[in-house]
């Protein structure tokens, strides 16, 4: 188990709790470890006020406190910034994306889709997908599969999200995410981008855990992190 339970109620608290723990997913991904989820009310989600998680999970990257994204297992977690370097080190990979491509190890959508986010650091998911060639509805899940290969490699983050509006500029329809590369995402909010060794970086990662967590919750970070 974890050796904290939080509970929290504001956007203030759950930054401190990602600086806290370095790693804070929306949803339960670990056993008996914290998430965004977890740690807040239920009724607060989806209420549109100021105590919304589901609001403050796309504040995090904004404001510079966390990165966001799908990083983990294809699912959403926040890393604070302290803690990106190492992340980074473990899940990311130090050749380019062009590199790998040529390599085989990146899907020809997903470098098109990096190539299009580092010509328009912060671009729209709906503009991201049509200036792909990928509006139909046939291509989709491609789209959608190249932005989960990228966010998994850690080359690409969730930047924020956009408002949908009509022609007249008005709010019309559901927010869309936003991406940006780490790299930019990075160096635009002062991130520590030093290299770290992947054992370096590991050994930082394990000696933090075990300090935080139970044997269960060791056993599935052991696994995700590879520690």
């Amino acid at each position: 188990m974890c050796l904290i339970d939080y509970k929290i109620s504001t956007y203030e608290e759950a930054v401190q709790v990602v600086k806290e723990v370095g790693l804070l997913p929306l949803s339960p991904l670990i056993p008996h470890y914290p998430s965004l989820d977890s740690i807040t009310s239920k009724e607060h989600w989806y209420s549109g006020s100021e105590f919304d998680p589901w609001l403050w999970r796309a504040q995090f990257p904004v404001d510079g406190v966390a990165a966001y994204g799908k990083f983990v297992k294809k699912k959403s977690v926040l890393i604070s910034r302290e803690f990106l370097p190492l992340v980074s080190a473990i899940l990311g990979s130090q050749y380019s994306v062009a590199k790998r491509y040529n390599d085989g190890l990146v899907s020809r959508e997903a470098l098109e889709l990096f190539t299009l986010i580092s010509e328009e650091e912060g671009i729209d998911t709906r503009v991201l997908r049509a200036k792909a060639g990928m509006k139909d509805k046939e291509k989709k899940k491609a789209f959608d599969n190249a932005l989960l290969e990228l966010q998994g490699s850690m080359d690409i983050i969730v930047s924020g999200t956009k408002e949908k509006t009509n022609v007249s500029g008005e709010k019309n329809g559901w927010s869309s995410t936003s991406f940006e590369t780490l790299a930019f995402w990075s160096k635009n909010n002062h991130v520590d981008q030093r290299k770290i060794e992947m054992d370096e970086a590991k050994h930082e990662l394990k000696n933090h855990f075990e300090q935080l967590c139970g044997p269960e919750s060791m056993k599935a970070l052991v696994k995700i992190f590879k520690l």
